[in-house]
């Protein structure tokens, strides 16, 4: 084998290894979780489980607790409301999924706060937190909706998206 040849050979062995490695790493990282406000079936799986797991502490129409601002005297927020008049559609999707499965310390990067919310990565699987994220959003008014839209779409542009 000529000398050209070889050098060939190994030039495109190792343009092959860093396309792998480039495919590799891309289907590792994490994807953009977006919520789904289409799907009739997902949205009353969501609907159940937020009756079962959200509506004691955030109300059965998504109302939140009385003077949910104001911190009670053990410190902690009240549960907030999660329809128009709360601050939930201020957030994109992804913040959203990572709160309501790690808890908002974890999430916000908080070590010392403390809330009443817990995690629920340990009770409900990632595609029921999008069940139950997705119905909250598909309760939203259009405009809420189409800001917490514009909001997705910068959070996924700040992370390198299209």
């Amino acid at each position: 084998m000529s000398s050209r040849l070889r050098w060939t050979a190994l030039f495109a062995a190792i343009l092959a290894a860093a396309g792998l490695a480039v495919w590799w790493l891309l289907r590792l990282a994490p994807q953009p979780v977006l919520l789904r406000t289409d799907d009739p079936q997902l949205l009353a799986r969501g609907q159940s489980i937020y009756m079962a797991q959200c509506a004691s502490c955030h109300g059965e129409d998504r109302q939140g607790q009385p003077n949910w601002r104001m911190r009670r005297p053990d410190g902690r927020l009240p549960a907030p409301p999660h329809d128009e008049t709360g601050h939930t559609w201020h957030h994109p999707d992804e913040l959203l999924v990572q709160i309501t499965r790690d808890g908002v310390a974890k999430a916000a990067g908080l070590e010392d706060y403390v809330s009443d919310m817990p995690a629920y990565g340990g009770t409900l699987a990632d595609g029921d937190i999008v069940a139950v994220l997705s119905w909250i959003k598909s309760r939203w008014p259009a405009q809420a909706r189409a800001s917490q839209e514009k909001i997705n779409r910068q959070a996924l542009q700040s992370r390198g998206g299209t």
